[in-house]
């Protein structure tokens, strides 16, 4: 059995497909990129509203149903919310930030006064339980506004209006 890039004469892909699923437009086409690109959406403001915890798209309804759990549907404009993928990105920035924050404080301290070792744990887990529950609602909420702003996971994607009455 020969390797593929053998076959193809030293390419490893195919000139003719493409990586992604955009839509091919030819030249001369009467359809422009334009046409195919989604509404464009302020990212900062979204950015502001998630860390929040509020809607993205109006700012009043509140965005999470419990402490994590984001609402469905933002209840003052109808957004749809669920489109989001949060996944483990807010835990993970969480941690990034909870412990660049933490571990050089932590240094400062133990460096400028020496204090003992159970009372230097016990402030320091306490303040890191403490910025961990205050970060991770709003990270979350950030970024499930950063997805919605940049059209991402079904958000962009308008579906079509219900025929019923």
């Amino acid at each position: 059995m020969r390797h593929a890039a053998a076959t193809t004469g030293g390419l490893l892909f195919k000139p003719g497909l493409r990586s992604h699923g955009a839509p091919r437009i030819k030249k001369g086409s009467t359809m422009s990129r334009d046409a195919t690109a989604p509404e464009e959406r302020e990212t900062w403001p979204a950015l502001r509203r998630g860390w929040r915890r509020r809607c993205p798209s109006c700012g009043s309804g509140p965005l999470l149903r419990g402490y994590l759990k984001v609402r469905d549907t933002c209840p003052a404009c109808r957004e749809e919310l669920h489109h989001h993928r949060a996944d483990d990105g807010p835990a993970y920035l969480t941690i990034l930030i909870v412990g660049h924050l933490m571990a050089p404080l932590l240094l400062f301290v133990f460096e400028t006064w020496r204090p003992e070792p159970l009372t230097l744990f016990t402030i320091f887990a306490v303040g890191c339980v403490g910025l961990t529950l205050y970060l991770l609602p709003r990270l979350k909420g950030a970024i499930v506004a950063f997805q919605w702003a940049r059209g991402m996971h079904g958000f962009g994607s308008h579906p079509e209006p219900d025929p019923r009455p």
